[in-house]
Order: C-alpha cells, then sequence, then structure tokens
C-alpha cells in the first residue's frame, strides 16, 4: 500500500521503495552486461558491456536518492500521537524532509492554517538551523504566491499550545488569509490552505 508523501510513515516506506528500485535499476544493466559477455563468448569489449556501463547512471542517480533516505529516521509514534490529539480543524503533514543546497532538516510534523505556517522537529542542530529552514521555506512559498508566517519548533510544549492557539482562532485566521484568495486555475477545486500543502510537499524530499 502507496504511502503518500507528508503522512506520517512516508520515510519507512520511501526507504523499501528506493532500496528496491535502485536494486532494479543496477538488475537491468547486470542482465545485458551478462548476455553480452554470453553472446560474445565471454569478450568483454563488446556493445553490450557499453550499454551496461551507460545503463548504471540512472542506478547510481537512485542510490544517492536512497542514501538521503536511508539517513532519515521517521517520526515517533508518541510525537505523531500528540500532534493528532491537538490537531483539530488544521490540515497537518508529518515527516517532511526540508532540503536546499547547504542544508536540511527533517521536521516530524507541520500544520496550516492561513498565513501560519508551523512545525515541530527534534533534528534541529542549532537555532540557527531552524532559521535559516523557516526563511528558506517562508521565501520559497511567497514567490509561488502565498504569504506566510513559518515558525519550527524544537519544542513539544510550545508546538501543541500553538496548535492549540490556531485552532481556537481557525475561522478568524482562514477569513483572513482567504479574503484576497484566487484560486490556482490549474487546481481550481483547492482550497489556500490545500494549495500551500501543494508548495511543501514540493520543497520537501
Amino acid at each position: 500500500m502507496k504511502v503518500r508523501k507528508g503522512t506520517y510513515g512516508y520515510v519507512s516506506y520511501e526507504k523499501k521503495k528506493r532500496l528496491l528500485v535502485t536494486i532494479a535499476m543496477f538488475l537491468a544493466p547486470l542482465a545485458i552486461l551478462i548476455a553480452g559477455l554470453i553472446i560474445c563468448n565471454g569478450d568483454k569489449n563488446n556493445i553490450f558491456t557499453v550499454i551496461a556501463v551507460v545503463g548504471c547512471l540512472p542506478g547510481c542517480k537512485s542510490t544517492v536518492g536512497l542514501i538521503m533516505m536511508m539517513m532519515q529516521k521517521p517520526a515517533e509514534k508518541s510525537t505523531v500521537e500528540q500532534v493528532q490529539a491537538h490537531a483539530g480543524k488544521l490540515l497537518v503533514l508529518y515527516e517532511m524532509f526540508f532540503t536546499k543546497e547547504q542544508d536540511s532538516l527533517m521536521v516530524d510534523a507541520v500544520a496550516v492554517c492561513g498565513y501560519e505556517v508551523v512545525g515541530y522537529t527534534t533534528r534541529a542542530k542549532s537555532k540557527q538551523q531552524i532559521v535559516d529552514c523557516e526563511k528558506h521555506i517562508a521565501k520559497l512559498l511567497r514567490a509561488n504566491g502565498y504569504k506566510s508566517h513559518v515558525k519550527i519548533f524544537d519544542q513539544m510544549k510550545p508546538f501543541l499550545e500553538r496548535l492549540d492557539s490556531l485552532n481556537k482562532n481557525y475561522e478568524e485566521l482562514e477569513a483572513d488569509a482567504n479574503e484576497k484568495f484566487v484560486p490556482d486555475e490549474r487546481y481550481p477545486d483547492l482550497s489556500r490552505d490545500e494549495l500551500v500543502k501543494h508548495n511543501l510537499l514540493a520543497l520537501v524530499l
């Protein structure tokens, strides 16, 4: 069963899927190489060897993605359960691995409500890494036409308190953000929050 990006369990699912895909990508050129050796009576200097070597390139690219995913730790079940208990009406995403040129950060949970995008991470190396990730997300959302206030917490209690606050003021926050909202003609049925989600998913591994 496929687990979609932004859903709890995505990291574990992707590790298995990418491993199988990577193995398959190397098996194909290996089969071509073996076939070439059989056809050419053991002589490796043949066109099949060239095809096999070139055919390894997709597998090498897939290996890079596999390694990056293998380095990620799934969100703790207890974390997800706590967040779910406070999610309420909010649109919530899980296991969001945000990447940029010089750094990356796994954010265990992200909630969207109007202009507010709040996250919780247990993986930050420093406060500066969190600040840089907040700026990165806000910049890219703004570039796509979605002004947002991005805040990432590294402590569970204040994060849950923020979720409670967003739920308490949900109607007001949504009304404010949707006052000037113009639906995307490519996705006319999606709300502003759903379009922000769509853009967030485009930013993660």
